[in-house]
């Protein structure tokens, strides 16, 4: 869904395999990991499609945390993203999760894992307090107002725009949907596509973004959630409403001609070669806007716009749409066995925040010293430590079915070939069976 870091590109579990979770950890419900006191290194286990996360650990083993590394080294394995949940499965069933690992695609097996006393939960201990509001809420979000994981990434949502075309259009900054609105066909009138938006395939959360983010300002934070516990429907007309507003911007040609031929490169590129004045898109994309190879308008003439507000929604323009992205959970028999990685985790948590931004990560973790970035990467900082509460993306809460329909429906949707209505008749099918 994302970049190939992100907690919503991540594979996402099959009901099958969350059958395999059930009953192997129902074999072996209680017990240690093989990470116990035992343990004579910190074992980590990353996956091969994020090298940040070793990098930094890495970094922190030789510098910040060199002490903790000594008494208990740091050793880093990998494994296949789309085969961590499976490894999980086996070593949650056999006792013998790492000290440390990234966490599963699925948030579902965490919650197993957790169940079954397998994963530490970090609620109300210093570990906590090293993470950021928008990060924390986030992580509540996803597991029941625990904590279970710790944030090595830290995504927000909103509307870039290219301050030069607004300009030459005649446009400024708009501050609610409806100037917003307004402001598309205005410069659709002056020639100028309004929206850049990937719809091709898989890459349809493109469009689907602003049928979550809009949803979001109408109906309130909890909007997503009541579709999850069954106690709304996405058919339901407040909700059907939402996407029959995107079909009408795509019947206006707003996503540009053809939206389902548009997948996610090519969608940045329309927007950092001057083609299309607005993009949704999360903060990941800021290191492709900081790199002047990939960016020909210039760092300085990109604006960031949260979603606007909706005159008479129950949601605000501060309720920020937010991810962890890929983060990193702890064996809890580890953890509580051993104080040599309970000083791990607390040297993580206390550093892991700068280390990371010294390569271009912004992560859920407060920043523990002075580190220069470029003022896009300022911004998105800024923009976070002003948020307080946050809300998921459009299928965070979906199954697997239910996230494909809606992905591969957001093209034909965003073009106007696709009704509003019979586009949220196809995900709650999905949701349904």
């Amino acid at each position: 869904m994302f970049h190939s870091t992100s907690r919503a590109r991540r594979t996402v579990l099959t009901a099958a395999a969350a059958a395999v979770v059930a009953i192997g950890l129902a074999a072996c419900s209680s017990g240690g990991s093989g990470a116990g006191s035992s343990a004579k290194e910190f074992t980590f286990l990353a996956i091969n499609e994020n090298s940040t996360i070793p990098t930094v650990l890495t970094s922190l083993s030789e510098n910040e945390c060199a002490a903790e590394n000594k008494a208990l080294p740091l050793k880093i394995n990998k494994q296949a993203q789309a085969s961590l949940d499976q490894q999980l499965q086996l070593l949650g069933g056999q006792n013998a999760l790492p000290s440390a690992f990234v966490s599963p695609n699925s948030p579902d097996l965490l919650k197993e894992l957790d169940s079954a006393g397998k994963v530490t939960d970090f609620t109300g201990t210093d570990v906590e307090k090293s993470i950021v509001p928008v990060a924390l809420s986030g992580v509540h979000t996803l597991y029941d107002d625990k904590t279970l994981v710790l944030p090595t990434e830290l995504n927000i949502e909103g509307i870039w725009y290219n301050k030069a075309l607004l300009e030459k259009a005649g446009v400024s900054e708009p501050t609610s949907w409806e100037s917003l609105k307004d402001s598309f066909a205005t410069l659709d009138s002056a020639g100028v596509q309004p929206i850049s938006a990937a719809g091709k395939g898989g890459d349809g959360w493109g469009v689907t973004r602003w049928v979550g983010a809009y949803i979001y300002r109408t109906l309130g934070p909890d909007a997503l959630k009541k579709i999850s516990d069954g106690s709304a429907k996405l058919t339901d007309p407040e909700y059907a409403d939402a996407a029959n507003v995107v079909a009408e911007l795509g019947s206006s040609g707003y996503f540009g001609p053809s939206p389902s031929s548009i997948d996610y490169a090519t969608a940045l590129n329309q927007f950092l070669t001057g083609q299309a004045a607005y993009y949704y898109m999360g903060s990941w994309a800021v290191s492709a806007f900081n790199d002047p190879e990939q960016n020909k308008i210039g760092a300085d003439n990109i604006g960031f716009l949260p979603f606007p507000a909706v005159s008479g929604g129950k949601g605000s323009a501060d309720q920020t749409p937010a991810n962890v992205g890929t983060d990193i959970a702890f064996s809890k028999s580890a953890y509580d066995g051993d104080e040599k990685v309970k000083s791990w985790a607390s040297c993580i948590a206390a550093n892991y925040g700068a280390a990371a931004l010294r390569e271009g990560q912004i992560t859920g973790f407060a920043v523990n010293g002075d580190v220069e970035v470029p003022p896009l990467t300022q911004l998105v900082q800024t923009e976070i430590a002003d948020s307080g509460e946050t809300v998921q993306w459009f299928e965070a809460l979906f199954g697997p079915a239910a996230t494909t329909a809606s992905q591969t429906n957001g093209g034909p949707l965003g073009s106007g070939q696709l009704s509003g209505s019979d586009f949220m008749n196809t995900v709650q099918s999905s949701i349904t069976n």
